[in-house]
């Protein structure tokens, strides 16, 4: 191990994470069986728990890709969004779920919400792996949730810390 890398402390197990993953799955299957659905995956955090919840999801179903940047320092977002991908198909009269890694202010996904309802969906639910509750600025509704986290900075299965870390397996928290 490189002494000039942080520490990075497992927070949550690509077991805990795998096993969540199949209970949310099986909660969608059962609560849009009879539909089709779109998953709507949020670049670029978001694409390892899109792929794992896309398998533990028995229903057919399309899936979306949509780029955001939320303006700020970094570490912390402003609300103010910029739309770097957009879909590549309508979803009007649509079954979406967005999927999220982390949902922390609230910010960026009440923007998202807000976008996508204007383009005619039949509904449009959250579903996040993680939620940090103390950074709440703009409550959202979270349909399904893997795990509620504390104000830490936290890295691995998708989520960054400059580009780096997203290939963990598990969630971890730099040290």
């Amino acid at each position: 191990m490189d002494p000039n890398e942080p520490r990075i402390r497992t927070l949550i197990t690509e077991g805990q994470i795998t096993a969540r993953i199949r209970e949310l799955g099986a909660e969608i299957t059962r609560d849009y069986t009879g539909r089709h659905l779109v998953l709507l995956c949020v670049l670029k955090g978001s694409f390892m728990f899109t792929a794992d919840l896309a398998r533990a999801i028995s229903l057919p179903m399309r899936i979306e890709f949509l780029g955001l940047r939320s303006y700020g320092d970094g570490t912390r977002s402003t609300g103010v969004v910029q739309i770097t991908q957009d879909l590549t198909q309508p979803i009007a009269g649509e079954d979406v779920i967005v999927v999220e890694d982390i949902v922390d202010t609230g910010l960026t996904l009440n923007y998202l919400l807000d976008l996508l309802r204007a383009r005619g969906p039949r509904s449009v639910r959250v579903c996040t792996l993680l939620h940090k509750p103390a950074r709440t600025k703009q409550p959202i509704r979270i349909d399904y949730l893997g795990f509620t986290v504390e104000d830490q900075f936290v890295v691995g299965y998708g989520l960054d810390c400059g580009q780096r870390y997203r290939n963990l397996g598990y969630v971890g928290v730099v040290e």
